[in-house]
């Protein structure tokens, strides 16, 4: 389907949520067809789990989550100095209600959580509690070189409609009195905080092939027309990812919530498709065994539920014998004692600035079980015993730039609106949800 000016429409819907504002609102709401549900009039029914989203949204054939497809990320400061009072609390809580009021909570609807940095934290007299594992970010390998991202909060806004997205946004500045026909409080996010910085992105099967030509250096014949991502191939199998519950905190004031860590990586895709050959890309992503024996068809939907790398030599064997080793082998041998990825990805692509790049986001219990996950993807240990390099042939390393890190944790529902870092007393224990 064309809009206006010949501009295709999942290409327009997509470069409107990178522009935001109301303009762009405008202009969705008169090219996109929605008819979105409001949400309930109880929100006593949600779970307590601000993460808790794999319930409501949908899978592919396989059983793999299919991630909503427009992305936002709000950078928030509070205004005032020092801790916040419960009129704040109030405030930013009526807001988020009032979103939950106007649109259902699903992939069609608006998927939100608000997270809170260790900057945010730093403003308490007590520290958090010793079982919440929120270090302030740093890099994390040798050859990278991050701005550090300390915000206090940051809001992340996840729907399939455009106008969804950008319809939560302005209401939560105060610029959108009625939402998708519900009325909407008189209070805004913006009363509380202010906006660092905005963020965006998309994710999506052929959304990458259909917007390269948005970013400077990407190769938009190369980029395979159904794949989600802009390296070409599918990722977020079931079986690399954790479960909602591997990632939730497990007890303590902020059980039922998780930590989060997000990355703005930039993309060297020029040398990705032009100076790599098919064989290489499949065998640096995944394995070189997967690249020898014709395994991933296309973006890779033929895979199933899983990268398959359990099919892969080990890690150290294929770095001594073909030189090369792989991203998802690599990372592979991060797992707990349950044979379980420690990471939960909801990364999605971009072109902010007009660079194609990453907002690398990923859910853990611990920023710990992240530093690991990335320790093992920086292969150190496979370069001290192989010919494989710092970063070349070793997995994407060399096509990737780590240019912000920032970490956070997303406390549960309860505590989303400025929680203390000490609320209750050191003796809650989770109650499991489906994931």
């Amino acid at each position: 389907m064309t809009g206006e000016r010949g501009i295709p429409r999942r290409e327009f819907l997509k470069s409107a949520v990178a522009i935001g504002g109301s303009a762009a609102l405008s202009a969705c709401l008169a090219r996109e067809e929605a008819d979105v549900p409001t949400g309930p009039d109880d929100l006593s029914s949600y779970p307590p789990r601000q993460h808790a989203w794999n319930e409501v949204l949908p899978r592919d054939d396989h059983g793999n989550v299919v991630a909503p497809n427009h992305r936002v990320l709000l950078y928030l400061n509070c205004r005032r100095d020092g801790q916040p009072t419960d009129q704040d609390r109030e405030r930013i809580e009526t807001a988020l209600r009032g979103i939950e009021y106007a649109y259902e909570r699903d992939g069609d609807g608006v998927l939100l959580t608000v997270s809170y940095s260790p900057a945010y934290f730093d403003r308490f007299d007590n520290p958090l509690p010793e079982g919440v594992d929120l270090p302030h970010p740093e890099a994390l390998a040798p050859f990278e070189n991050p701005e550090l991202d300390r915000p206090d909060a940051v809001v992340h806004l996840a729907s399939n409609t455009a106008q969804v997205v950008l319809g939560t946004e302005e209401a939560l500045k105060g610029n959108k009195p009625t939402l998708n026909g519900v009325d909407q409080p008189d209070a805004a996010l913006t009363e509380v905080f202010s906006i660092a910085d905005r963020r965006t992105g998309f994710i999506g099967d052929g959304l990458p092939a259909k917007n390269a030509g948005d970013a400077e250096g990407v190769p938009a014949d190369k980029v395979h027309e159904d794949a989600p991502l802009f390296m070409g191939f599918k990722s977020g199998f079931k079986k690399n990812q954790a479960s909602e519950d591997r990632v939730t905190i497990q007890s303590g004031p902020f059980a039922g919530g998780t930590t989060q860590h997000i990355s703005k990586l930039q993309l060297n895709l020029n040398q990705w498709y032009n100076q790599d050959d098919r064989w290489q890309r499949e065998a640096k992503m995944f394995c070189p065994y997967h690249a020898e024996n014709d395994v991933i068809e296309g973006a890779g939907d033929n895979l199933g539920d899983s990268s398959e790398v359990e099919d892969c030599e080990p890690t150290d064997k294929t770095a001594r014998e073909m030189g090369v080793v792989g991203h998802a082998q690599k990372n592979a041998r991060v797992r707990d004692d349950d044979d379980s990825p420690l990471l939960l990805r909801r990364d999605f692509d971009s072109t902010d600035g007009g660079q194609a790049g990453v907002h690398f986001l990923s859910l853990q219990r611990r920023i710990t079980d992240f530093v690991d996950t990335r320790e093992a993807m920086n292969g150190t240990d496979v370069t001290e015993q192989s010919a494989v390099g710092q970063r070349n042939n070793n997995g994407i390393l060399q096509y990737i730039r780590t240019e912000h890190r920032g970490n956070f944790l997303v406390p549960p529902r309860s505590l989303r609106s400025l929680p203390p870092a000490r609320s209750v007393e050191n003796n809650q224990k989770v109650t499991h949800e489906s994931s």
